[in-house]
């Protein structure tokens, strides 16, 4: 059993039709500790023929747990939830080793994790069919849901415990067998979480843990046996991962990257909007895609909402996260990311723009940290306002009006997210209207919807037509089978009085 105090000597375990076993691969990669800058663990870089035995494990699962009835494959959910509950601290703590987030966000990404769990445990009921009879004369319809079958789920770095269980419940519930695919740099969440669903009774098979990098992803893509794929990741790698898969016959939703725009009216309390803003531009360290990145200033407030971002993030306390609640951020995933992120600042610069809080920073120990950047008289056109830095950098952007704004948000070639700050019910509902995302915040940072709703990402922050979570993802992991019945009477249509059309008669 994995814990939170893994050590350089743990090597990463596979799990293969419910054993877990170590890997035969002769490439392995270093899982880190962010805060700290040292390596925790191995995890193998498993070959092809591993993933392609991993396939074999869940399709020879799949026509016994397809089989199973919808009410026993929830069951398995029902305990799962217990279990995850009564673990909730300790996989807290396992992911803010491996990932860096504060203890008060790897808490929450497990709360919402287990929503989606709680979803699929009403999956009997989301699942039924519909019957249409007497569509025709004599003729019934009926719509039954069936399991797609192997279903694969490619995960990123950023939310080790909560992006995996967005996929799985849902699947396993619809009868599909599940693979998952963590990213090789955090590991240890996927492999916990993964022992307490066997713990909770999943068969052998019915969920299945392999890792490595693109050799291993690449033949469990296009393996002709697995049936369905789900990834979430960065969008050069989605596009990649949905033309693949559907070239492939397969069917893919992929959740890719983003941009989003955080729009302050002059109307707005700017004392509330600030703190918002600053929350949603920084926590987990800008490394969701759903961090706010780009502020627009509407008016005349923004020398004002520039002051009060600096001196709220000036505030914020940086530092290591493990065994501590006192930081209000924590690192970046990697030293390479730390470096790329900051190059972002001197990139601003040359461009003409003004970086009004450079957290660049000396910090004691080798932990991969930054602290939170603001930059202003940010433009449209400029890299650090149109590509994605997934880091605690925020750009400022000045508008004239509320059209402008949303100009400035159309021009991004993502769309996942917007929110705006606004006492006003027709700017909020033009804003509603017109901004093209999926998710829209009013008055609200991070407008992440809740497990019983979809992930509605558009433009290049999404491939596919079948988005995440919600019955979105019920429709996904099914397919659906149409029967028209017509039953003929025995005896033709004038039986006239035989035993099929008239009562038995009383013997006297």
């Amino acid at each position: 059993m994995l814990d939170s105090k893994a050590s350089p000597t743990t090597n990463v375990p596979v799990l293969d039709n419910g054993r877990w076993t170590s890997s035969a691969t002769t490439r392995w990669g270093d899982v880190y500790n962010p805060s700290q800058g040292t390596v925790i663990a191995r995890v193998p870089l498993c070959t092809a023929d591993e993933a392609a035995g991993v396939v074999a494990a869940a399709n020879s699962a799949l026509e016994e747990w397809s089989a199973t009835p919808v009410i026993e494959r929830a069951r398995l959910m029902f305990r799962y939830r217990e279990l995850l509950e009564r673990n909730l601290n300790d996989l807290a703590r396992l992911i803010t080793r491996e990932h860096g987030k504060t203890l008060a966000e790897s808490r929450a990404e497990i709360r919402r994790g287990i929503e989606v769990v709680e979803f699929a445990c009403g999956i009997p009921s989301l699942i039924m069919g519909r019957t249409a009879p007497n569509l025709a004369t004599n003729i019934d319809a009926d719509i039954e849901r069936h399991p797609v079958g192997v279903c694969l789920g490619i995960t990123p770095f950023n939310f080790p415990a909560m992006v995996p269980m967005w996929m799985f419940p849902v699947a396993i519930v619809c009868g599909n067998t599940f693979i998952l695919k963590p990213s090789e740099k955090v590991p240890l969440t996927a492999v916990r979480i993964g022992e307490l669903l066997t713990e909770a009774g999943c068969p052998p098979g019915v969920f299945n843990i392999v890792h490595g990098d693109r050799e291993c992803v690449d033949a469990l893509i296009n393996h002709p046996s697995v049936a369905a794929v789900s990834f979430v990741g960065s969008t050069p790698v989605a596009q990649s991962i949905y033309q693949t898969g559907t070239q492939a016959g397969k069917r893919v939703q992929a959740a890719g990257g983003a941009k989003n725009h955080f729009v302050i009216m002059p109307d707005a309390d700017l004392k509330i909007a600030v703190k918002a803003l600053a929350e949603a531009a920084f926590g987990c360290a800008g490394q969701r895609c759903m961090a706010s990145s780009i502020a627009i200033a509407v008016g005349p407030i923004g020398d004002e909402l520039v002051e009060g971002l600096c001196d709220y993030a000036t505030k914020m306390r940086v530092g290591p996260t493990e065994d501590t609640e006192e930081v209000d951020m924590g690192p970046v995933i990697r030293r390479s990311e730390q470096e790329r992120i900051a190059s972002y600042l001197d990139i601003a610069q040359g461009e003409g723009a003004t970086v009004a809080l450079d957290g660049r920073a000396e910090f004691e120990g080798d932990g991969f940290l930054l602290r939170p950047s603001v930059i202003d008289n940010v433009r449209p056109e400029m890299r650090v306002a149109t590509e994605e830095i997934f880091g605690p950098v925020l750009s400022v952007i000045r508008a004239q009006n509320l059209d402008e704004a949303i100009a400035f948000n159309k021009h991004s070639r993502f769309g996942n997210g917007a929110s705006i700050y606004t006492s006003n019910g027709f700017a909020a509902r033009e804003f509603q209207r017109r901004s093209p995302a999926g998710m829209i915040g009013i008055n609200v940072g991070v407008p992440a919807p809740m497990a019983w709703l979809p992930f509605t990402g558009w433009n290049q922050s999404f491939y596919g037509d079948l988005h995440i979570q919600g019955e979105e993802a019920i429709d996904f992991y099914t397919r659906k089978k149409v029967t028209m019945s017509r039953w003929f009477h025995p005896h033709g249509d004038t039986a006239g009085d035989s035993i099929w059309n008239s009562a038995p008669s009383k013997k006297t």
